[in-house]
Parts: structure tokens; C-alpha cells; sequence
């Protein structure tokens, strides 16, 4: 079948013929259709009336991979408002927050429960500013035009669910089958019309298990610069995308090479950048990327969904070392208070990334205290010590355990057997804690208003001193009981008078 011409600022593109599906294949695609009565409904509805209606993009390349989720993506010529008229014949359920950009959204529910969030866009023929990554949006007239203007080849697939035909112009199941990255037209011109695409690649490195073709790494090293762009949020539910893969060294490995991290995430650059010819201390940059890696697998072996907090913690652990590194007179290396100085830069990182100011004071937090356990393993500490541990950990103590175990990295099997004893140790001394005294609710024996009624004070900075001094208390000795919490706050109360 002879395909018409593909151009892009007026050069052309080379398209493959259709290839062929083999049955697997061809399945895999059908039943999103056959297994979905609402999806054939729909391609019955928009067919009827005379428009084309397609399966397309990762949903395409996501069914070939027997991964596909109940998120579906399509592409017509029908423009928005007759999108939205068809679908809600199907569902009432729809929405129109990308209408401007030709996209209606709607959740269709079948009979027996099972649910898809249904998107579809028409057909686009942008144009880009090169000052900005934000389209001139224009609607196109075909589907090959709209394909070629997709990210990479894996997601320029398209099936037809109203007359069943794949196409695939740029041999995207080649690309597929063959596990790399590759853009639909020349990477420079794609990565320039969106500089985002460059993250992506990255994501879907780590995703989908690909490898980015040469020219795609090429490009993304050339045009580096051509990310600062981009909005610090949609960089960041990249960089969020990619954290939350089930391997995302290999995408934050290709930001370092190729210098979108420079850009986006200059402290984990920073750390490959810190070479020590004489190996004086072990590679930051390698020691990072594992401490990743064996946060995932804790966090999986814990009962625990992909976790941002926790994933950020790790990339972000050690990056003050750097700043902190100083030689000694013995020759060693040093990073003191470089957990201090990271945290700080972790929350100035995660702030200009527009990170949630929860999320950006977790992880600053987990930064700080990741190296509090290590005096633990040295000395056996006492239960006040304990307390503290807890008490500074706060709501962070589960992301702070699997921190603290993911950071050791030693190759010295007999050293890590006992950080991981003592750990395991530290573990079991906070779970009795909790059980004997609700460490996890710990507070002074007394509240602000019995602390103002028995020294008879309003309330101001007084009422905060006494708290303290009764909670200070509570992590030295345990549960006083409110007797002697009285005893102790008037004594406490009066020396302060005196004073």
C-alpha cells in the first residue's frame, strides 16, 4: 500500500509500508476491543458517522507489550465538541481540560465493573515557537501527520478500532521488537519542536527497558541547553515518572551522560564529576545509584507502591559531599556535615523544581538524618537515645529505616552483616518502645491547658518552654504519669523563677 508523502518544515519523512501483524500481535490489539463492549461502541458511533477513530501512542505500544492499563488513547479527525457529542452517548462522565489542544476525556464503565479513562485528541498538525515548548496548536486531517509528529517511533503505532488497520509508518514495531529509541523524523528537529521529549527519553529508558539510539543521545548532549525552556513543573512530573520506575538508574544514567542533568538535576552531575584518582573514597556518583536501586527492592520487600519520598531520599543522600569534602592530615577524605549542607540543598532543589512542599520537606528531612544511625552501630544506645531516634524521624521513621539500610553499599560481607544486625537490632528496640509506651504518639504527660493551669500562666512562649521541658523529659525517662510530670514541671518552674 503506497502511503502519501510525510513532511516536516517542508523535508521529507521516509515511511515503512504496513507491516505485518504476527497473531500474538494482531490479538493483543483486537481485544482491547472485543474484551471492551463500550470501546466497540464507541468505534461503532464515531465509524457511523463518518469518522475515523483510532487506538494510538503508548496505548498501542503498551498492548504489544501486554502491558496495557485502563488508560486509552485515541486519535480522530472529528474536532472536540463532535468528540465530546459522541462519547456522551456512551458515558455522561467526560471531561474537557485539553479541548483547546483537541483532547476530550471521558471514564466509561462497564457492566461487569471494570473501568477505562478514555482520551481523545484530534488529529494535530502543530507548529512550534522556538522560544517556547508550548504549540501553535492547529488541527490536522490525517492520521500520518499526527503520527509523525509523535515523540518516538514505539508511540507512532496506530490501530484502526473502526476498520481494524495498523498503521505504522516509521516501523515503530521494528523499534519495538529490537528494544531502542528512535524519533519519527530527525531527533534535532523533534527535540527542538519539544525539549521535553529529551526526559522522556530518559523515562523510557527505564520504563520500557529500551536503549536511545545514538542519534537520539547525540541530539539530546547537543540541545542539552534547550530544556531550560521547559516549565520546572512538567520537568519535574518527568523526572517524578522516571523516579517511579521499577529501574530508574538507567534513565537518571542517560541525564548525567548526555547534560539534561546539568540542567535539571545538577547535584547528581555534581557527584559524577567527583573523581578521586587515588580512591581515597568510594565513588559518590555509583555509591548513589545503588543506594536507589536497594531502596526500590526494600521498599518492594516491605509491602510498599513506588514511593516518591523514598526515591528521592536516596538520589538526594549524599549530594552535599561535594561541598563538604576536605582532605586530612592522615590522607583520608572527609564530608563532614554533609548531611546538614545536602538537606539544605536538597529543599533549594526540590522548591525550584515546584516539588510539594510535603514532599520537598520529607525528603529534606530524611537527607539530614540518614547518617544519625551510625552512632548506633558503634554503641549500643540507651532508650532515651531511642526516643530521640523517633522522635526527630517523626512521621518519616519507615522512609528513614529503608534509607538508612539502602545506604550501605560495603563489599565487605562481614561489615555489612553487622550494620544490618545492629540496624535490625535498632528495629526491634523502637517496635518494643512502641508497644510498652505509643512512641508513636509520644507527648509530655501534660497538654497546654493543664500545663497553664497548674502554673497559672496564659498562653505564650512560656507555655512552649514548659512543653518542651516535659516532652525532654518523656524521651529521657519514658511515661512519667501525670503525678510526677507535675512534680517535676513545678520544680522545673520554680528554678526558672529564680533564675
Amino acid at each position: 500500500m503506497v502511503r502519501p508523502a510525510v513532511t516536516v518544515r517542508g523535508k521529507p519523512v521516509s515511511c515503512s509500508t504496513v507491516p505485518t501483524l504476527t497473531p500474538p500481535q494482531r490479538q493483543a490489539l483486537e481485544r482491547v476491543v472485543t474484551t471492551a463492549p463500550s470501546i466497540r461502541r464507541l468505534a461503532e458511533l464515531f465509524g457511523s458517522a463518518g469518522h475515523e477513530l483510532s487506538l494510538v501512542g503508548g496505548s498501542v505500544r503498551d498492548a504489544l507489550l501486554g502491558r496495557l492499563g485502563n488508560d486509552l488513547d485515541f486519535t480522530t479527525d472529528a474536532h472536540p465538541d463532535q468528540i465530546e457529542a459522541l462519547v456522551r452517548t456512551v458515558t455522561r462522565a467526560t471531561w474537557d481540560v485539553g479541548r483547546d489542544f483537541g483532547t476530550i476525556g471521558a471514564r466509561v464503565v462497564e457492566s461487569d465493573g471494570r473501568e477505562w479513562v478514555v482520551e481523545i485528541t484530534t488529529y494535530r498538525a502543530d507548529a512550534y515557537d522556538p522560544e517556547s515548548r508550548k504549540p501553535v496548536v492547529a488541527f490536522g486531517d490525517n492520521l500520518h501527520d499526527d503520527l509523525v509528529r509523535r515523540d518516538f517511533r514505539v508511540n507512532a503505532m496506530a490501530l484502526s478500532v473502526v476498520t481494524g488497520e495498523f498503521t505504522d509508518p516509521f516501523d515503530g514495531l521494528g523499534d519495538l521488537e529490537a528494544g531502542v529509541l528512535r524519533t519519527p523524523t530527525d531527533p534535532e528537529i523533534s527535540f527542538s519542536d519539544d525539549p521535553l521529549r529529551m526526559m522522556r527519553a530518559a523515562r523510557f529508558t527505564s520504563q520500557l527497558g529500551f536503549t536511545a539510539d545514538p542519534s537520539v543521545v547525540r541530539a539530546m548532549t547537543d540541545m542539552a541547553d534547550r530544556i531550560t525552556i521547559v516549565s520546572a513543573e512538567r520537568v519535574r512530573d518527568e523526572l517524578t515518572k522516571l523516579l517511579l520506575t521499577d529501574d530508574p538508574r538507567a534513565g537518571l544514567d542517560l541525564l548525567v551522560t548526555t547534560g539534561l542533568a546539568d540542567r535539571v538535576l545538577p547535584e547528581l552531575s555534581a557527584l559524577r564529576r567527583e573523581v578521586d584518582e587515588h580512591h581515597r573514597h568510594k565513588d559518590i556518583y555509583e555509591h548513589t545509584l545503588t543506594v536507589l536501586q536497594q531502596a526500590i527492592e526494600l521498599e518492594k520487600a516491605r509491602g510498599h507502591d513506588p514511593d516518591l519520598v523514598n526515591r528521592l531520599a536516596a538520589v538526594m543522600h549524599d549530594v552535599g559531599k561535594p561541598r563538604t569534602k576536605r582532605f586530612e592530615d592522615d590522607g583520608k577524605v572527609s564530608f563532614h556535615h554533609h548531611d546538614v549542607v545536602g538537606a539544605k540543598m536538597t529543599r533549594k532543589r526540590l522548591q525550584e523544581l515546584r516539588f510539594p512542599s510535603d514532599v520537598v520537606k520529607a525528603v529534606a528531612k530524611l537527607v539530614e538524618l540518614h547518617l544519625r544511625f551510625h552512632g548506633y552501630s558503634v554503641s549500643e544506645w540507651t532508650d532515651a537515645a531511642v526516643r530521640r531516634y523517633v522522635r526527630d524521624a517523626g512521621d518519616q521513621l519507615e522512609h528513614l529505616h529503608i534509607l538508612t539500610r539502602a545506604d550501605c553499599t560495603t563489599r565487605n560481607q562481614r561489615k555489612a552483616a553487622k550494620l544490618r544486625t545492629a540496624y535490625e537490632q535498632l528495629e526491634w528496640r523502637i517496635d518494643e518502645l512502641a508497644k510498652a509506651e505509643e512512641l508513636d504518639a509520644m507527648r509530655p504527660d501534660l497538654d497546654g491547658t493543664q500545663i497553664m493551669e497548674l502554673l497559672g500562666i496564659a498562653p505564650g512562649p512560656a507555655v512552649g518552654e514548659a512543653y518542651r521541658f516535659l516532652l525532654e523529659r518523656r524521651i529521657e525517662e519514658g511515661p512519667l504519669g501525670p503525678d510526677r510530670a507535675r512534680e517535676e514541671l513545678l520544680a522545673w518552674w520554680a528554678e526558672r523563677q529564680q533564675a
